[in-house]
């Protein structure tokens, strides 16, 4: 059994960055009509070039049954919800070249993630809304694609029995 924790910065740091504009933002712009939150993620490519996508991923309900994880070596991966609602993040160390035990995070309305270059982790999966996500990842040549699957499948559930992450 795997328990999804909330989504902080500091939980998800050995994995990647969490994207939100929460607190005051770095600086006003458009004649002090709209925060910037700058530069939020360290993208990382080891050639190529950041591209931008987008991604319509199926609904997924908790429990979450999961035994596949992959991994990009090339470069870091952002996923960005073009909707205000939760979804969940899968993640784990690797360990020799293999992903170790995984942790599960769910993320609060308006946030989103970029992971750091070669972490593992799993599938995009939405719990609300229509899927769409905006994804920000490397476009280049050679293999950017690492797959691993678990020999006993996972089962992620909310701590706090909750199943909307909200």
């Amino acid at each position: 059994m795997l328990e999804a924790e909330t989504l902080t910065a500091e939980a998800f740091a050995p994995f990647g960055d969490v994207l939100e504009a929460n607190g005051a933002p770095s600086r006003l712009i458009n004649d002090g009509a709209c925060g910037r939150w700058h530069d939020l993620a360290a993208m990382e490519f080891s050639d190529g070039q950041a591209g931008i996508s987008l991604f319509r991923a199926q609904i997924r309900s908790l429990p979450y049954l999961f035994d596949l994880v992959e991994r990009h070596p090339e470069g870091s991966q952002a996923f960005i919800p073009m909707e205000h609602v939760p979804f969940l993040v899968i993640v784990g160390p690797d360990k020799n070249g293999r992903p170790d035990t995984p942790r599960a995070f769910v993320t609060r309305p308006g946030q989103a993630i970029n992971l750091h270059r070669g972490t593992w982790h799993g599938v995009l999966t939405p719990i609300a809304g229509s899927g769409l996500f905006a994804v920000i990842d490397r476009i280049g040549p050679g293999a950017n694609l690492e797959e691993y699957r678990y020999d006993s499948p996972f089962t992620v559930t909310l701590a706090d029995g909750r199943a909307d992450g909200r």
